[in-house]
């Protein structure tokens, strides 16, 4: 499918490639544009794997940067002409800065030979994470007319997929779908009022290394601990960590000196680890999109592993409560903007296109909010356009010299007392005359024999003096007011919009509740058939298959039995009675009635209104 994809791409098709998690999307992009002269531009709301990414290919020497809310001007003025004059094969940029003047001025002057636009179901209101700003990526056409485009997803419904060709503005569908078919994935529903005991025992007898997904911060840490407690080596994960912390967990499982991680939906983007044995979701996901997702991190080396959903009747009082938390009262969302642009002090008419540092828990007890429903506005404020909302986000500290060489060398002869500092800073990083480029306070002063506050005096010093420009790391989510701040009178939310996005949701909310409570139909085939693979197989391993198999009969007798029945109901309808008197000779009539019953359960056989016997399934092989 890569194949495919990078053909119809280098051929200057708009080109919508889907792929599962794990698929190899990035190589559909970075190839054909490695073969081209010029640059491709990447669109991704997802600035961690934007900036991992950029990092990889930085280390196999092919050059790439990105731009993303909360980068200052000067950063962005600087990655631009870059991306313009320095020979540069990626930018990476998040969908909010493409309509920005200073961006859009600038790529016009860019050789750009590919758009490639990752998680493309951001531009469907169908799909469960839209995103108002990939609406302005059409607008790229005018500016770069002839560019092909190539849209990427791991999980898009029939739906998605038409509407992501139509808002890019393809001319002619053209789609490439991998089959989103796991076959060493065992998908398991277990009901169970002891959700922790029954993690336990799932723990216990998979060998290999897990994720476990829960709903909430608390909850990760309280998890791991009960694990600890009863003998496994467990850690745990969410966005309020801090980076150093994150990494260091992160490596440890990577590294097998954890086997289990617990985390919040923070952990699994970019990650690759080919051995993940099990994945247990402890609480309902809002969607089977977001499920699907986070079940495929397990066993992308092929080898059987297991995706396993516990569930309670307490899960389907907290659906409603879901439901309820995620869609507030829209007086009770214009409440939350008020006090937003109050907090932020930001006057009536100013702030658009700024990236504000934002702290939830801070303002929501500033202004005696509640936090789950301050997280749901401001999730409705987003999709409505007014703002972008970005989760917690490490960035290092960062550093420029604004003074050519040669002045440089006056300032060091007229300053000694900064000259061994600035030698060590140009010895320890490269890249600081043409780019902003991260460094590492702590290790400047280990290499100097100085404290760190001695070498945050000597950067901030230099800076007054315009021979540097430097940027303090920080670890912030950030605010960016996409328009103006509005009044309490101007500011409309769409009765429509919020009722659409309201009933949606909820619909997704219901497929994942009927996934986990349907027990007739394969497990694999119904996450097939919500992405549009009516045809699929039952896969003879998830716990519906398996309870339906408890026949004294093997995969391959099923399969068999199956086959024949196919064929008898392919070639005319036919009746119960005559299907068991042909197959008889073969197959006692206990068995035959047993895996028809189990057929006509999966709507792989239907009756007719002649209550004659019809095929419905994928067309089966001849023996």
């Amino acid at each position: 499918m890569q194949d495919e994809i990078i053909h119809s791409v280098a051929s200057g098709t708009d080109t919508l490639g889907l792929m599962p998690t794990g698929g190899g999307k990035s190589i559909t992009f970075q190839v054909p544009a490695l073969v081209q002269e010029g640059i491709c531009l990447v669109i991704t709301p997802l600035i961690a794997l934007m900036k991992d990414q950029v990092e990889n290919l930085q280390q196999r020497g092919i050059k790439a940067l990105a731009i993303y809310s909360g980068m200052t001007r000067d950063e962005i003025d600087i990655a631009l002409e870059n991306a313009i004059y320095g020979n540069f094969k990626f930018l990476y940029i998040s969908p909010e800065r493409i309509k920005t003047e200073l961006f859009q001025i600038r790529v016009q002057k860019m050789n750009v030979n590919l758009i490639a636009v990752d998680e493309s179901h951001c531009i469907s209101q169908w799909g469960y994470d839209f995103r108002p700003s990939y609406l302005e990526l059409a607008a790229l056409r005018k500016l770069l007319p002839g560019v092909p485009f190539l849209a990427l997803t791991a999980t898009a419904t029939p739906e998605v997929v038409d509407d992501i060709q139509d808002k890019l503005g393809f001319t002619t569908k053209n789609v490439f779908r991998k089959s989103f078919e796991r076959k060493n994935l065992v998908y398991v529903v277990r009901e169970t009022e002891d959700k922790l005991k029954e993690l336990l025992k799932i723990a216990g007898n998979v060998k290999g290394t897990g994720i476990v997904y829960v709903r909430n911060r608390k909850k990760t840490k309280e998890i791991s601990l009960f694990l600890r407690k009863n003998g496994l080596s467990a850690d745990y994960y969410h966005a309020g960590l801090s980076n150093v912390v994150r990494t260091q967990k992160q490596d440890d499982w990577k590294k097998g000196r954890t086997k289990i991680i617990v985390s919040t939906n923070a952990f699994g983007m970019g990650i690759d680890k080919p051995d993940v044995r099990f994945v247990v979701h402890i609480d309902l996901p809002d969607s089977l999109e977001a499920y699907f997702q986070e079940a495929g991190r397990a066993g992308r080396d092929e080898k059987k592993s297991y995706a396993v959903l516990l569930f309670n009747n307490t899960d389907k009082v907290s659906v409603d409560r879901r439901i309820a938390s995620s869609f507030p009262e829209i007086k009770e969302i214009k409440k939350v903007y008020q006090a937003l642009g109050n907090f932020l002090q930001i006057p009536t008419g100013g702030g658009k296109g700024i990236a504000y540092d934002f702290n939830m828990g801070s303002f929501a007890s500033a202004y005696k909010l509640n936090i789950l429903t301050t997280y749901s506005a401001l999730q409705v404020l987003q999709k409505e356009g007014y703002i972008e909302f970005t989760e917690e986000v490490h960035n290092p500290s960062m550093l420029h010299f604004t003074m050519n060489r040669d002045d440089l060398y006056k300032f060091q002869v007229e300053n000694e007392g900064f000259d061994g500092f600035i030698k060590l800073v140009l010895r320890l990083f490269s890249g600081l005359f043409s780019d902003f480029a991260a460094i590492n306070e702590q290790l400047l002063a280990k290499k100097a024999g100085i404290g760190v506050e001695q070498v945050y005096k000597y950067l901030n010093h230099l800076n007054q003096y315009g021979v540097v420009k430097y940027i303090p790391q920080r670890q912030t989510p950030y605010i960016v007011f996409t328009e103006e701040r509005l009044d309490d009178k101007t500011l409309y939310i769409s009765h429509e919009n919020y009722t659409f996005r309201k009933e949606r949701y909820v619909d997704r909310i219901q497929a994942v509740m009927t996934y986990a409570t349907e027990n007739k139909k394969c497990r694999s085939q119904q996450l097939l058939a919500y992405f549009g693979e009516k045809n699929s197989y039952p896969c003879g391993q998830c716990d519906v298959c398996i309870s339906k198999n408890e026949l004294d009969l093997s995969r391959y007798e099923f399969n068999l039995m199956m086959n024949d029945i196919s064929h008898q109901a392919l070639e005319r309808p036919i009746s119960l009675e005559e299907m068991v008197d042909k197959l008889s000779r073969r197959y006692t009539e206990e068995k035959l009635i047993k895996v028809i019953q189990w057929l006509l359960d999966n709507s792989e056989l239907v009756y007719d209104s002649n209550r004659n016997l019809s095929w419905k399934g994928q067309a089966l092989s001849k023996k």
